[in-house]
Protein backbone atom coordinates (compact mmCIF):
# COMPACT_ATOMS: atom_id res chain seq x y z
CA UNK A 1 0.00 0.00 0.00
CA UNK A 2 0.91 3.65 -1.13
CA UNK A 3 2.00 6.64 1.19
CA UNK A 4 1.76 9.79 0.18
CA UNK A 5 4.87 11.39 2.30
CA UNK A 6 3.41 14.62 4.02
CA UNK A 7 6.30 17.40 4.26
CA UNK A 8 4.52 19.78 6.87
CA UNK A 9 3.45 17.07 9.43
CA UNK A 10 6.78 15.00 9.28
CA UNK A 11 5.92 11.40 10.01
CA UNK A 12 8.18 8.34 10.55
CA UNK A 13 5.94 5.78 9.59
CA UNK A 14 7.09 2.99 7.59
CA UNK A 15 10.49 3.93 8.88
CA UNK A 16 10.08 2.80 12.40
CA UNK A 17 12.45 -0.23 12.25
CA UNK A 18 15.09 2.95 11.43
CA UNK A 19 17.77 4.09 14.44
CA UNK A 20 18.24 7.33 12.06
CA UNK A 21 14.04 6.85 11.94
CA UNK A 22 13.44 10.67 12.38
CA UNK A 23 16.47 11.96 10.69
CA UNK A 24 15.65 9.43 7.54
CA UNK A 25 11.55 10.79 7.81
CA UNK A 26 13.12 14.19 7.77
CA UNK A 27 15.13 13.53 4.84
CA UNK A 28 11.94 11.72 2.89
CA UNK A 29 9.65 14.80 3.36
CA UNK A 30 12.55 17.24 2.37
CA UNK A 31 11.88 15.24 -1.01
CA UNK A 32 8.37 15.44 -1.07
CA UNK A 33 8.91 18.80 -0.88
CA UNK A 34 11.09 19.15 -3.39
CA UNK A 35 8.83 17.20 -5.62
CA UNK A 36 5.56 19.17 -4.86
CA UNK A 37 6.88 22.81 -4.94
CA UNK A 38 8.84 21.56 -8.54
CA UNK A 39 6.90 19.71 -10.11
CA UNK A 40 3.30 20.16 -8.53
CA UNK A 41 3.78 16.04 -7.91
CA UNK A 42 2.90 14.27 -4.54
CA UNK A 43 5.84 12.25 -3.38
CA UNK A 44 4.32 8.44 -2.58
CA UNK A 45 6.55 6.02 -1.01
CA UNK A 46 5.83 2.17 -0.76
CA UNK A 47 7.34 -0.80 1.46
CA UNK A 48 10.43 -2.12 -0.24
CA UNK A 49 8.90 -5.76 0.20
CA UNK A 50 5.92 -4.65 -1.76
CA UNK A 51 7.99 -3.31 -5.00
CA UNK A 52 10.81 -6.12 -5.78
CA UNK A 53 11.16 -4.90 -9.37
CA UNK A 54 12.21 -0.96 -8.39
CA UNK A 55 14.61 -2.44 -5.66
CA UNK A 56 16.21 -4.48 -8.45
CA UNK A 57 16.43 -1.39 -10.62
CA UNK A 58 18.10 0.05 -8.08
CA UNK A 59 20.43 -2.73 -7.35
CA UNK A 60 21.41 -3.19 -10.70
CA UNK A 61 22.39 0.49 -11.89
CA UNK A 62 24.57 0.35 -8.74
CA UNK A 63 26.36 -2.93 -9.40
CA UNK A 64 27.02 -2.60 -12.62
CA UNK A 65 27.86 1.10 -12.38
CA UNK A 66 29.73 1.26 -9.84
CA UNK A 67 30.52 -2.47 -8.01
CA UNK A 68 28.09 -1.32 -5.05
CA UNK A 69 25.20 -3.59 -3.21
CA UNK A 70 24.41 -2.33 0.45
CA UNK A 71 23.93 -4.19 3.15
CA UNK A 72 21.63 -2.18 5.13
CA UNK A 73 17.96 -3.27 4.98
CA UNK A 74 15.80 -1.54 2.05
CA UNK A 75 12.48 -0.25 3.96
CA UNK A 76 11.06 1.59 1.37
CA UNK A 77 10.86 2.66 -2.48
CA UNK A 78 9.41 5.07 -4.72
CA UNK A 79 9.05 4.77 -8.54
CA UNK A 80 7.36 7.28 -10.89
CA UNK A 81 7.93 10.06 -13.89
CA UNK A 82 7.65 13.79 -13.89
CA UNK A 83 7.86 15.47 -17.60
CA UNK A 84 10.30 13.64 -18.98
CA UNK A 85 12.22 11.96 -16.10
CA UNK A 86 11.89 8.44 -14.37
CA UNK A 87 12.48 8.55 -10.90
CA UNK A 88 13.31 5.65 -8.63
CA UNK A 89 14.08 6.36 -4.59
CA UNK A 90 15.15 3.93 -1.83
CA UNK A 91 15.03 4.77 1.22
CA UNK A 92 17.91 2.08 3.55
CA UNK A 93 17.43 1.32 7.53
CA UNK A 94 20.69 2.90 8.37
CA UNK A 95 19.56 6.31 7.03
CA UNK A 96 20.80 6.59 3.36
CA UNK A 97 18.84 7.68 0.64
CA UNK A 98 19.85 6.71 -2.90
CA UNK A 99 17.64 7.97 -6.01
CA UNK A 100 17.80 7.53 -9.59
CA UNK A 101 16.87 10.30 -11.97
CA UNK A 102 17.01 9.05 -15.52
CA UNK A 103 15.67 11.11 -18.11
CA UNK A 104 13.77 9.39 -21.46
CA UNK A 105 15.38 11.69 -23.77
CA UNK A 106 18.56 13.23 -22.95
CA UNK A 107 21.30 10.36 -22.10
CA UNK A 108 23.80 13.11 -20.74
CA UNK A 109 21.38 13.96 -17.51
CA UNK A 110 21.07 10.70 -16.00
CA UNK A 111 22.75 10.21 -12.23
CA UNK A 112 22.48 8.29 -9.37
CA UNK A 113 22.31 10.39 -6.14
CA UNK A 114 23.03 9.42 -2.75
CA UNK A 115 22.04 11.26 0.39
CA UNK A 116 22.77 10.86 3.89
CA UNK A 117 20.50 11.73 6.71
CA UNK A 118 21.65 13.78 9.73
CA UNK A 119 24.01 12.32 11.57
CA UNK A 120 24.80 9.50 9.71
CA UNK A 121 28.35 8.16 9.05
CA UNK A 122 28.98 7.25 5.12
CA UNK A 123 28.14 3.68 4.66
CA UNK A 124 31.50 1.75 3.93
CA UNK A 125 30.16 0.93 0.34
CA UNK A 126 30.82 4.45 -0.51
CA UNK A 127 32.95 5.05 1.75
CA UNK A 128 35.42 2.18 -0.62
CA UNK A 129 34.88 4.04 -3.68
CA UNK A 130 36.08 7.45 -2.79
CA UNK A 131 32.87 9.62 -2.97
CA UNK A 132 32.97 13.11 -1.53
CA UNK A 133 29.76 14.53 0.00
CA UNK A 134 28.41 17.87 -0.05
CA UNK A 135 26.64 19.47 2.78
CA UNK A 136 22.81 20.89 2.16
CA UNK A 137 20.90 22.70 4.87
CA UNK A 138 17.53 22.10 5.11
CA UNK A 139 14.55 22.41 7.59
CA UNK A 140 12.57 19.67 7.94
CA UNK A 141 15.97 17.31 7.51
CA UNK A 142 18.75 19.29 9.03
CA UNK A 143 22.00 18.99 7.24
CA UNK A 144 21.64 16.21 4.44
CA UNK A 145 25.05 14.97 3.06
CA UNK A 146 24.92 14.41 -0.44
CA UNK A 147 26.57 13.05 -3.62
CA UNK A 148 26.28 11.70 -6.97
CA UNK A 149 27.87 9.39 -10.54
CA UNK A 150 26.41 9.91 -14.06
CA UNK A 151 24.57 6.34 -15.19
CA UNK A 152 26.84 5.46 -18.89
CA UNK A 153 24.31 3.52 -20.35
CA UNK A 154 20.87 1.92 -21.05
CA UNK A 155 17.89 0.97 -18.14
CA UNK A 156 14.62 1.53 -18.76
Amino acid sequence: MSYVVDFKEVSTAGLESSPAAEALAGLRANEARYFMNKYKHEFAVVPAADSPETLEYVSRILKEQRGIAFAAKPLETSRFQVENIQWAYVFYEDGLAVNVMYTVDDPKKRAVGFKLSEGMEIPKELEEKGFKFARQKSKLAGTIRGSFFVIKGEYE
